[in-house]
């Protein structure tokens, strides 16, 4: 079978059909579509974190050293006073914010 995603909700309702005993697993795989390396795949995510899709942990793009609320003050202070140096606004964010970085 070519790749397709298989929602969530689908999943989920083979694996309470699977354990309920509502029907058998052949039923299931042909009522669902899906092969039975993809079911034994589901079965054991649902088994090891109680969640029938795996989540991800990958970030793209570089590091952000600054959050969201640190980028809104230095927007603050560029606004107040727009002859600030960048070694300046540094310096603010290293004595206010408690933030080290460098302008490159």
């Amino acid at each position: 079978m070519p790749f397709r995603k298989i929602s969530r909700d689908v999943k989920l309702a083979a694996i309470k059909l699977y354990e309920n005993d509502l029907l058998h697993l052949p039923d299931i795989l042909n009522c669902c579509g899906f092969s039975e390396r993809t079911w034994y795949r589901i079965l054991n995510l649902w088994r090891t974190t109680g969640d029938v899709v795996g989540h991800r942990k990958r970030s793209t793009g570089r590091v952000r050293l600054l959050a969201h609320d640190d980028v809104q003050y230095l927007l603050r202070l560029v606004r107040q006073n727009p002859d600030y140096f960048l070694d300046e606004l540094l310096h603010l964010l290293k004595t206010n914010r408690f933030i080290s970085i460098h302008f490159t």
